[in-house]
């Protein structure tokens, strides 16, 4: 169960860092929903990451892939277990191996949003240079 709800709480983490990490990738409705990502991220609330999935399927499904990989294979590696099938960060109570936990979401979570920011540069022009470069041809024709 820990592999299960630590991998599901690294993608709107992840993405929540991305928006922090290169704010010129990102649109301002992403940066919206990266504010979001946060707290639903540390309640494991993974639907936050569904905004930008949508927007970006190709770059953002295998770097948050990769992130909670890296999260449930550290879990186990370390033998984390959760009593709770539910609530993210609000049942460490219930955790055993807190320390390797809090680790492995971490983890995840830097590993997450270094690979959405790769991706997301390759390629990508920057969302606000091209919407003022678009501002700008159309006061140009006015």
């Amino acid at each position: 169960m820990a592999a299960v709800m630590l991998a599901g709480m690294v993608p709107p983490i992840a993405l929540a860092l991305a928006t922090v990490l290169r704010p010129g990738l990102f649109t301002a409705a992403e940066h919206e929903n990266g504010k979001a990502g946060w707290a639903l991220g540390l309640s494991f609330i993974t639907e936050g990451a569904i905004p930008f999935a949508a927007a970006d399927p190709l770059r953002v499904i295998p770097a948050i892939m990769l992130g909670g990989a890296v999260t449930g294979g550290l879990s186990m590696a370390f033998d984390v277990a959760v009593r709770a099938p539910h609530g993210g960060i609000f049942v460490i109570f219930a955790v055993n191996n807190i320390l390797a936990y809090i680790g492995a979401l971490v983890a995840g979570v830097l590993v997450g949003a270094a690979a959405v920011v790769v991706l997301k540069s390759m390629g990508t022009p920057d969302p606000e240079v091209d919407a003022d470069t678009e501002s700008e041809k159309a006061l140009a024709t006015v």
